[in-house]
């Protein structure tokens, strides 16, 4: 069997969150390494200081992603954080570079995959991979009429560059991890009482 490499987007949003799981229970099969990946924004000042701050809380950030996949056995992971910009081209030439199979991520109103769009008539080829974005859907009508107005020109883009390699998964309600049984303590045999071996210390006479 093939080892898969499965690329997730790492975004200090909830639906990136579930994205990831949706991955876990649905994506990810024995023996494929998931790569959690966050970009961070590049600064305009050369702060070597506010650089290194935003880089450590990515790393913290990618850990928390890391702590959902420690909940199912066997699963492989390992972290990228790096330095880039906000339009999705870091994003790809990352994925492009890692050689990955699929690329999971959270649509939000804010997602990069919609300025990848505009800019990109097909967006699968500047992943070179299969696109899966999971979009969970506002819990009000209002929500859904403010998520309309404030990003109908990028989903008509989207929706112009989907092809076979490309899936938008609705997500509704939230995924539970599964209930894992507790570590079992490995059983400690006693030695055999006749094999102890007593020894009283004699008393030091002055």
């Amino acid at each position: 069997m093939d080892v898969r490499k499965i690329v997730v987007v790492v975004e200090d949003v909830e639906v990136a969150r579930t994205a990831l799981q949706w991955a876990l229970h649905n994506l990810v099969r024995y023996g494929d390494l998931i790569t959690l990946l966050h970009v961070f924004p590049s600064l305009r000042s050369r702060s070597k200081t506010k650089s290194r701050l935003l880089r450590l809380n990515g790393f913290q950030l990618a850990l928390s992603f890391q702590d959902i996949c420690n909940h199912f056995p066997y699963t492989k992971v390992e972290i990228i954080v790096t330095e880039g910009d906000q339009e999705g081209r870091k994003i790809s030439a990352m994925v492009r570079e890692i050689g990955a199979s699929a690329i999971v991520l959270g649509l939000h109103d804010h997602s990069f995959l919609y300025k990848l769009a505009l800019a990109h008539n097909d967006i699968t080829k500047s992943f070179s991979c299969r696109v899966l974005a999971i979009r969970q859907p506002p819990s009000s009508a209002s929500g859904r009429k403010t998520r309309a107005r404030a990003s109908t020109t990028a989903s008509l883009a989207l929706d112009n560059s989907i092809s076979m390699d490309f899936s938008q998964i609705d997500i509704s309600g939230v995924l539970r991890l599964p209930d894992l049984p507790p570590p079992k303590i490995p059983y400690r045999i006693c030695p055999s009482p006749s094999a102890i071996i007593w020894r009283s210390r004699k008393s030091r006479r002055k």
